[in-house]
């Protein structure tokens, strides 16, 4: 089924974009970043859950751009630090953190505790300019390294090991990763009520 309205990604983080751009492959659903549009403000991300932040980022894109949006909200979350970084993730080690900094500070968190495991969550907010928003989520369960590994992905990639690949994110191909990761089991959801999603789009962009 082809959908002949763009859905806009309510990103302009060039790791994001590319992962979205693989899930939506085959899709029928033409997807577009912040970067194929002018400047807009920016959404603060206050929420206390992902799904606050997922849910505002989308539906705020939707009002501005007057497009449907997707958003997702992501982070890691750390059993021994007490849930941390959250949704704090990308902004761990303060704002506009870059994603080694971020790094750092976890390495030094996490010095002298066993106890490594953690998880990523993602959940995917779907949005129009008015009403309520489609919520998907996803989970991948893994351990923090002691030491980061391989040069691919972004954010925590590097130190976080998943055991049943025996590998780190950042050492999985981009179609490996998409498989398993919290990004990917959120996106899947999404794809498997594909056909219900374009109907929702249809209804709610025939009332605006």
């Amino acid at each position: 089924m082809e959908f002949d309205t763009p859905l806009v990604l309510a990103t302009r983080n060039k790791g994001k974009i590319v992962e979205f751009k693989d899930l939506f492959e085959n899709t029928g659903i033409t997807l577009k970043s912040l970067d194929d549009f002018g400047p807009i403000p920016e959404v603060v991300e206050d929420g206390e859950t992902f799904e606050d932040n997922a849910v505002k980022k989308a539906q705020f894109t939707a009002r501005v751009l007057g497009f449907p949006a997707i958003a997702d909200d992501s982070g890691l979350v750390v059993e021994a630090l007490g849930g941390r970084p959250g949704v704090y993730s990308s902004r761990y080690a303060g704002e506009g953190a870059t994603d080694e900094l971020n790094n750092l500070k976890l390495l030094k968190e996490m010095e002298g505790i066993s106890k490594r495991d953690a998880y990523f969550a993602c959940v995917v907010a779907i949005a129009v300019p008015r009403g309520p928003a489609l919520i998907y989520e996803g989970k991948c369960h893994g351990i923090i390294a002691h030491e980061r590994s391989g040069s691919d992905g972004f954010g925590y990639d590097p130190l976080f090991y998943h055991p049943p690949s025996g590998k780190s994110f950042a050492e999985m191909s981009p179609e490996e990763k998409n498989l398993l990761s919290h990004r990917g089991t959120a996106m899947l959801e999404l794809k498997e009520e594909a056909n219900k999603v374009f109907v929702w789009l249809k209804n709610r962009l025939s009332e605006d």
